[in-house]
């Protein structure tokens, strides 16, 4: 009777998704509205990163026990495919973390203006020079590792506790070589919801570059979680579970993404 209700999941997989996006791409405007003129450096970058890394941390650890903090459709997805988590509740879960996304980028012009959508919203995009390919194989990448590092640390044989450091420092690490081709979503709600505002606000956004970003990003959450399946899964994996085993439709709970 200690198991969160299902609406309660949804709402904390919807906080946990807007926290991420109002720090997380938030830092994105922040940082060009604050530089002015000024180029943007690795400095800048690393700095977008640490935002990331931090609210992912702290949602870990905030939010964990209540839905196991995907915040991400492609971890969901992977959960899903690797049967940890029910299929029945993906679609709710993926809602909530779009709408979740959504809010999260509406409260970054709450807070920055307008002058946060005129810099571009931190929607992530690649210009007209990079090939599709090279985007969708650099989404895909940094997704792949999130996603692979989300199901070693929620491993059964994992370091007690360390879940929340480790994904946060691999969304750090993530973020630093790919940003300079797609901007890092390595998120489908995170790609979305920003986009969705800002043509809300009347910016520009391309939208024939979301199917990269999406197909990229899902392809990678499901391959990430079955080739960790694949090279982790030991006898003890296959013996039928005890009675005092956790429900089939328990959620994990300590998992997250960017």
């Amino acid at each position: 009777m200690d198991e969160p209700s299902l609406p309660q999941k949804l709402v904390a997989e919807a906080l946990g998704t807007a926290f991420l996006v109002f720090v997380g791409v938030g830092a994105v405007p922040a940082t060009l509205i604050v530089n002015g003129d000024a180029p943007f450096t690795m400095a800048d970058l690393g700095m977008i990163s640490f935002a990331f890394a931090t609210i992912v941390v702290a949602t870990i650890y905030a939010l964990g026990h209540i839905s196991g903090n995907h915040i991400n459709p492609a971890v969901t997805v992977g959960l899903a495919v690797t049967g940890n988590f029910p299929w029945s509740r993906v679609p709710a879960y993926i809602g909530a973390q779009v709408v979740g996304a959504v809010a999260g980028a509406a409260a970054i012009i709450g807070v920055l203006g307008m002058a946060a959508s005129d810099v571009g919203l931190g929607v992530a995009a690649y210009s007209s020079e990079t090939p599709s390919i090279q985007a969708f194989f650099a989404e895909f990448v940094g997704t792949f590792i999130l996603v692979f590092t989300v199901f070693g640390v929620i491993h059964r044989k994992a370091s007690a506790g360390f879940a929340g450091v480790a994904i946060g420092l691999v969304v750090f690490a993530a973020i630093i070589p790919v940003a300079p081709t797609t901007g890092a979503a390595i998120n489908p709600a995170r790609t979305f919801g920003p986009m969705f505002v800002q043509q809300l606000a009347g910016g520009q956004v391309s939208w024939s570059q979301l199917p990269v970003y999406l197909g990229a990003e899902f392809l990678a959450g499901i391959l990430a979680a079955v080739t960790y399946v694949a090279i982790s899964r030991t006898r003890a994996d296959s013996a039928p579970e005890s009675p005092v085993a956790a429900p089939a439709d328990s959620t994990p709970q300590t998992t997250s993404a960017a």
